[in-house]
């Protein structure tokens, strides 16, 4: 007779099939087979000489992705709110000033996390869909006198791509930091760290890059590590603090990387191949394509007469289009529709764009006319078919 009170559970005693999708929404993204197949290699330990030899490969790539020579320049084992909370809890001490722009739920977030670490958390605040002036962000920056200036630079949640040149200058004028969170931009539309002096740069693995979500590269200039490894108190987090991690990444100079925590390894594998397909692509003409497929993609969303989110097109994000809920129908009836029926993920709004908007996710491998093809075609089908009020 058994010991066991649980017995095997009977889902777990069959095969499970995982359909496939076309992932159009603001993300996780499609990851290619060459991705995928890079990703099944056998398992190395995490501190083999092979293993070593990838992180510093996924070093490079980021340098190459975020055009910088920071050295301390490695990926976060998790999704993009690990390096968030990494470049936060890094960054700012219990007591300090920040300045964080919200436009968008991302800059919403940044400041709870903040909040939760004792900081002295100000805000900027734009409706959704806009930005702010570098005025606006001078006379917050004089008035607050922040250690840190937190500002999204493609915010999923409205679609807003939000102008970066001047705004580090202004920064260091002030003696504050310039942090940027570009998960659902990078690689899809220009950004330079080191020309446009951003501080801190993180993104996400699983949007434009299409890996698998679980690795998150972050860059910090020789300014912000100044500030962090000058700190009064430890960071609150062990698993994320820098001292570590830049160890481990071989980030610090010393000869030994010390064992601080199992790595993701064949999330990095899956990461270095997302890399050198940006690298072989090359930035520009990945930022090119992006770009040109959006405003196919636009431009056919207009002769449906559907109306864009983002009105201001030079401030309208290549990689997450955000289109204005169809007037009389429930939003959540047409992404359910387009799942059904033609295999497609898009998604409704998110924190202030709830209700308001559809989004439509086109990064990397998806970022094509076919894709849009296909999506547009979706969407007419759903109006036609999904229910509309007459109200």
């Amino acid at each position: 007779m058994s010991s066991l009170s649980v017995p095997p559970p009977q889902c777990l005693l069959q095969p499970y099939t995982v359909p496939h999708r076309y992932l159009l929404g603001p993300g996780p993204s499609n990851v290619p087979p060459r991705i995928s197949t890079a990703g099944a290699q056998p398992m190395l330990g995490h501190l083999h000489a092979e293993t070593i030899e990838i992180m510093d490969h996924v070093k490079s790539g980021i340098q190459y992705a975020f055009q910088t020579q920071n050295r301390v320049t490695l990926a976060v084992s998790g999704p993009g709110h690990a390096a968030m909370e990494c470049a936060i809890f890094n960054s700012v001490e219990a007591g300090e000033s920040v300045l964080i722009g919200v436009n968008g739920i991302w800059g919403e977030r940044a400041a709870e996390i903040a909040q939760r670490i004792g900081a002295r958390v100000n805000t900027i605040v734009t409706s959704a869909g806009g930005y702010f002036t570098n005025d606006e962000i001078k006379q917050a920056l004089i008035k607050y006198k922040p250690v840190l200036f937190f500002l999204t630079h493609g915010e999923s949640s409205t679609g807003v791509l939000h102008p970066i040149d001047g705004i580090g200058e202004l920064c260091h004028k002030y003696d504050c930091l310039f942090l940027v969170d570009s998960v659902a931009a990078l690689g899809g539309t220009p950004i330079y760290m080191d020309k446009q002096d951003i501080d801190i740069l993180y993104t996400g693995s699983q949007k434009v890059l299409n890996a698998p979500p679980g690795t998150a590269p972050i860059s910090f200039s020789e300014r912000a590590c100044y500030k962090i490894f000058n700190r009064k108190t430890k960071p609150v987090s062990y698993f994320l603090d820098l001292s570590w991690l830049a160890n481990y990444w071989g980030c610090d100079g010393k000869p030994v990387r010390s064992y601080h925590h199992t790595g993701p390894v064949t999330g990095l594998y899956s990461l270095r191949e997302s890399l050198a397909i940006l690298a072989e692509t090359g930035l520009e003409n990945s930022w090119k394509r992006h770009k040109e497929v959006a405003e196919y993609f636009h431009n056919g969303l207009e002769k449906m007469g559907l109306k864009l989110f983002v009105e201001d097109k030079k401030a309208r994000l290549p990689t997450v289009t955000t289109i204005v809920a169809p007037p009389g129908y429930e939003w959540k009836e047409i992404t359910g529709y387009i799942m059904k029926n033609h295999n497609i993920e898009i998604s409704g709004g998110l924190g202030p764009s709830v209700g308001m908007v559809l989004r439509v996710g086109l990064m990397g491998c998806n970022s094509t006319k076919g894709h849009v093809d296909m999506i547009l075609q979706a969407l007419a089908d759903a109006l036609k078919h999904c229910h509309k009020s007459r109200v």
